[in-house]
């Protein structure tokens, strides 16, 4: 509000939340440059924008949030796209994928027959 009514006239105000002092719209670059300042700043942990929007993605959509809203909030037409690019896996996704590998692993070995014979195909 105070760059606003600084620059007054000249403010370009489009209802961007990310802008200038002149209410434009920032870049990629300039995004990526605050952002960093801001993580520094704050002793945080510097992460690529690219992955934290994958990580907030992945949140929504593990999280129930229906395909229509997660493309939109994206910003893409296809959910496809954000779910390719974008959703990634969780921890208890994979968990269930390990335990379902860890069943036949865990299970006893079947007894061969006598006219089983292993090497290759050729004998």
């Amino acid at each position: 509000m105070a760059e606003k009514l600084a620059a007054g006239e000249r403010y370009e105000g489009q209802g961007y939340v990310l802008v200038d002092g002149l209410g434009r719209a920032l870049n990629g670059r300039q995004v990526r440059e605050r952002a960093y300042t801001v993580t520094a700043e704050n002793s945080l942990r510097r992460v690529r924008l690219y992955d934290a929007r994958a990580s907030g993605l992945t949140y929504l959509a593990n999280n129930g949030v229906p395909d229509r809203l997660l493309d939109r909030w994206a910003g893409h037409g296809d959910v496809r796209t954000t779910k390719r690019r974008y959703v990634k896996p969780d921890v208890e996704d994979l968990r269930r994928v390990a335990d379902t590998w860890g069943e036949p692993a865990s299970a006893p070995a079947p007894a061969h027959g006598a006219n089983v014979r292993c090497g290759s195909v050729s004998g």
